[in-house]
């Protein structure tokens, strides 16, 4: 039995062992019970020829009537030694003439045959001493008891070696039991109390309990398999539970953004400022999913390239910032020298921002390349822009809405300064008129010619004012943007100058509201009117330019400057020109240029700070 065997292999040897055990027993039990069948027959056969020994004796030895019967004395003899040739002791004495008990019966016989019976026959006849009868006869028994004594170790050697052979096999079945019983309980019990030890750490979900058994048995097979199941449900178990907290913190994480998204939603439909409401949502968003930097780029159909209106992350402060106490977007360079871009280890994904039918910007969004983007990410991103789009397509449209009604407020006010205040002016213009024409003489006609001069000049002023609020009332902004404005204006007065206005413009896309365009136009016309009508300039520029946070407006002429080079006092249009300064929150000034000229300089920081363009190109 090798310990590599099988495990019914190994019970079938042990079973074989105990059965051959049993089988060679009750073979060999058998063998020499039948080797001392007849014994106990032949000892006491030989035990009677004693007897009959004796008996011979006597009869030989008694009176002269027994002696006298000779033939009755050989019948005797005959019969005597026909017992001592009993087919008894052929069957009970080895058939080997060597054997011992062979010639002691063979020493029986001759003792019989040449000493006793010759001299029973001899006493019987003739009366021979019994002195010579008993010495035979005493050495005829000892022969016999000898031969008796021979069978009987003889007989008593086979009981003891049937003893020693059934104490033989019965020690060998205990041994083999017992090997048994031991290698049960290696082989099988101690693996099957492990085997089962291990199913219930399963159940407990505990995987580190190995069977570590050696061996080519079932059990061994069996041990190796649920070690190598155990590992394996470790492994899937660690996994599934590596998922299920990968999937816990997406979800949480989904669950944080959507949360994130709700209130970004609110803040945007609330304010409708992208710069405020966006960074700080999309700042925690990248801190929530682990991305970043976020831009979006906004579409301008006099832009041929988007327009970046929202940055995460930026070293320097964006072109489009207005508040320069705002550093929500700005980051140290060491920060920002960390951050992927197309030359280091980020990727980037595009998602548009779109309405259907009508494409509106592109939102940016970077990611680790060794990360990847998971799919919950990428949903969210997803839903983002399609709140960012509508968000935007909401302000375009309040963006619309307002220059409408302020276009057609604009149109009601002009309507009603012409049928009004218009009318009036011409009735005060033709009253001076007939004042005129009076003949007026006398110490008063100096005074009266004077303050009807007054008249007639702030009547002229008032009526030129009056036609400049009517053209700039009337002027509608449905322009895609102030640009567009200015050059209209500028062509204007371009022909009713006669030589070209030049224009300078670097703003970016939707700085001013549309109140803030307004003003900012009539200024600029403003300015023109009065180089046209004063300055006797040539060469006449119109500067609107973005000095970030500040928007700075300026009209440069080359004519002969303001009389003593200073601003002109009570002077209608400069007092209409500050008070629209005022409203959009800045200082205008009035002053001489150093080349000659006069230079109208406005400054003012807008207080707008949404991004979102007017009108978008179309996809």
């Amino acid at each position: 039995m090798t310990p590599k065997s099988p495990l019914v292999t190994r019970i079938a040897i042990v079973v074989g062992a105990i059965v051959l055990t049993a089988v060679v027993s009750m073979g060999v039990t058998l063998g020499v019970s039948k080797s001392i069948e007849g014994n106990a027959t032949a000892i006491n056969l030989a035990g009677s020829l004693r007897m009959g020994a004796f008996k011979l004796l006597a009869g030989a030895a008694g009176t002269d009537a027994d002696r006298s019967n000779g033939q009755e004395t050989g019948i005797q003899l005959d019969a005597y030694e026909q017992r001592l040739e009993n087919p008894v002791f052929s069957q009970a004495i080895p058939e080997a003439p060597d054997h011992p008990l062979a010639r002691q019966y063979q020493n029986v016989l001759d003792t019989w045959r040449q000493e006793l019976r010759p001299a029973l026959e001899a006493h019987s006849a003739n009366g021979s001493t019994p002195g010579s009868l008993f010495t035979a006869t005493e050495s005829y028994v000892v022969t016999v008891d000898d031969l008796v004594s021979m069978l009987e170790s003889r007989t008593e050697a086979r009981i003891d070696l049937l003893h020693l052979i059934q104490i033989i096999s019965l020690v060998f079945s205990v041994l083999i039991i017992i090997g048994l019983f031991l290698d049960l309980k290696n082989r099988v019990l101690r693996p099957l109390r492990k085997l089962v030890d291990i199913a219930m750490a399963v159940g407990e979900k505990d995987f580190t309990r190995k069977a570590d058994l050696t061996g080519s048995d079932e059990l061994s097979r069996l041990g190796s398999a649920f070690d190598q199941m155990t590992s394996e449900l470790a492994l899937s178990y660690h996994e599934l539970e590596k998922e299920a907290r990968d999937k816990t913190r997406e979800l949480e994480k989904s669950h944080a953004a959507l949360e994130l998204l709700h209130s970004a939603s609110r803040s945007l439909f609330a304010n409708h400022d992208l710069c405020s409401g966006a960074i700080p949502m999309l700042q925690d968003l990248e801190l929530l999913l682990g991305i970043g930097p976020i831009r979006l780029f906004l579409h301008d159909k006099n832009s041929s390239e988007p327009v970046e209106a929202i940055t995460t992350s930026t070293k320097e402060r964006p072109f489009y910032c207005k508040d320069h106490h705002c550093n929500a977007c700005l980051v140290t360079p060491e920060v920002f020298d960390e951050l992927p871009s197309e030359d280091n280890d980020g990727r980037r994904l595009l998602l548009p921002i779109r309405t259907p039918g009508q494409l509106l910007g592109t939102l940016e969004v970077w990611y680790p390349a060794s990360e990847g983007l998971s799919e919950t990410a990428r949903r969210l991103l997803e839903t983002l822009s399609d709140q960012l789009a509508t968000a935007i397509f909401l302000e375009r449209q309040i963006t619309e809405e307002q220059q409408l009604t302020l276009a057609e407020e604009r149109t009601v006010i002009a309507r009603e300064l012409h049928d009004s205040l218009a009318q009036s002016l011409s009735y005060l213009k033709m009253q001076v008129a007939r004042l005129r024409r009076l003949d007026i003489t006398g110490d008063h006609e100096a005074l009266h010619n004077s303050i009807l001069e007054e008249l007639s000049t702030g009547l002229n002023s008032a009526y030129r004012q009056l036609r400049e609020l009517l053209t700039t009332f009337r002027l509608k902004l449905d322009t895609p943007d102030l640009a567009t404005a200015l050059r209209q204006t500028v062509d204007e007065f371009s022909d009713r100058l006669g030589y070209p206005v030049r224009l300078e413009y670097n703003l970016p896309p939707q700085t001013l509201s549309p109140n803030e365009e307004i003003h900012a136009l009539q200024i600029v016309r403003e300015g023109l009117a009065n180089a046209v009508k004063h300055s006797k300039a040539t060469d006449i520029a119109v500067q609107v330019l973005f000095e970030s946070p500040t928007v700075r407006v300026r009209i440069l002429d080359n004519g002969k400057g303001l009389p003593g080079g200073d601003q002109p006092m009570q002077h209608y249009g400069l007092i209409i020109m500050q008070d629209r300064a005022r409203t959009l929150g800045g200082k205008i000034s009035v002053q001489n240029r150093d080349t000659g000229g006069v230079e109208v300089s406005l400054g003012f920081v807008p207080k707008s700070r949404h991004l979102i363009t007017s009108q978008a190109s179309n996809s």
